[in-house]
């Protein structure tokens, strides 16, 4: 079979990585699989860009497609006619834009699936599709009628659990860019009255970084600022954890940040949304006292986390379900 994927982001963040993973395991069950990119924005922030990634993993798709929110109107045109004659036989888009596009260029002969990564990407406008993948259950009750397949987070074999150094203190972290949606200064809040020897590490960046260190100043020395990882220097620092605090989604409600930390061995605390449910030793309102109290129990839940060979096999699977 061959696949085209369509993510009209030039970083690797957010569900890029889902998207990779998915790609990798679909060619490792022997199906040509390439993945077109934003190649008019270059430059990215502190985020890694996505094209060298895909390069070193030989996924780049090499069309020519610009496939950029910023393209020109000749650009736009010369996209829809790339993919009405990109030869494939699923076009799987994942933004907004690249299904706009796919859904112009689409042909009898392609089926056109449409990956739901965030609940915000479904409104009145979304362009129609032969089939959806979505992060959690509820989402389904938007899309009544349609051909719906409910994906959950991809997380590569690397995330595995690390021998931990014998320490006396619990390692606490939050993972994610410093945005008002993720409540750092919830977990800042109530890490100053936990009653533990422990620390916080919040491995990530952005805007919000000065207030946050503000905020912090009273346990300065036990909060750390790690930056922004990615790669092996992420899974590294997540290996090292004994808990997670993820009170705020994104543009991936998947939960692949808690499923990669379960990988990993940590402890997960999480706010009821997406699907962090799924993944979650214990769900709590995103309050400073709910918080403390789950991360002063021992509570831990058996979890079991699909391969992404399995999770690709359902993919094709549903892929053949649209002839």
């Amino acid at each position: 079979m061959k696949i085209l994927h369509l993510l009209a982001s030039p970083a690797y963040t957010g569900p890029a990585e889902t998207v990779t993973q998915l790609a990798l395991a679909q060619r490792a069950l022997g199906h040509e699989v390439t993945i077109a990119v934003d190649r008019k924005r270059t430059k990215t922030t502190s985020e890694e860009p996505i094209v060298p990634r895909l390069e070193s993993l030989q996924l780049l798709d090499t069309r020519g497609l610009e496939l950029s929110v910023k393209s020109s109107p000749w650009a736009l045109a010369t996209d829809v006619l790339t993919l009405r004659g990109a030869g494939v036989d699923v076009i799987h888009s994942h933004f907004s834009h690249d299904h706009t596009l796919a859904r112009i260029a689409k042909t009898r002969a392609t089926r056109l699936i449409r990956s739901i990564h965030a609940p915000r990407s479904l409104r009145w406008t979304t362009p129609k599709a032969d089939g959806y993948t979505i992060p959690m259950d509820s989402l389904a009750r938007q899309l009544i009628g349609q051909k719906v397949l409910v994906l959950p987070a991809f997380v590569a074999p690397e995330f595995v659990p690390s021998p931990r150094k014998q320490r006396q203190h619990k390692k606490i972290g939050m993972i994610s860019s410093f945005q008002p949606s993720r409540r750092h200064d919830l977990g800042i809040a109530a890490f100053l009255k936990l009653n533990a020897n422990a620390e916080l590490e919040l491995i990530g960046d952005g805007a919000l970084e000065p207030e946050l260190r503000k905020l912090a100043e009273p346990a300065k020395d036990a909060i750390h600022f790690a930056g922004y990882h990615s790669g092996a220097a992420f899974i590294e620092r997540l290996q090292q954890l004994d808990e997670v605090w993820i009170l705020g989604l994104g543009n991936d409600w998947s939960a692949r940040a808690a499923a990669q930390a379960r990988a990993c061995g940590v402890r997960v605390i999480a706010v009821d949304e997406g699907d962090l449910a799924r993944y979650a030793d214990a769900l709590v309102e995103p309050e400073v006292d709910a918080l403390i109290a789950a991360s002063n129990s021992d509570a831990r839940r058996e979890v079991k986390l699909e391969s992404p060979a399995a999770l690709a096999q359902r993919v094709l699977s549903f892929y053949e379900g649209m002839k």
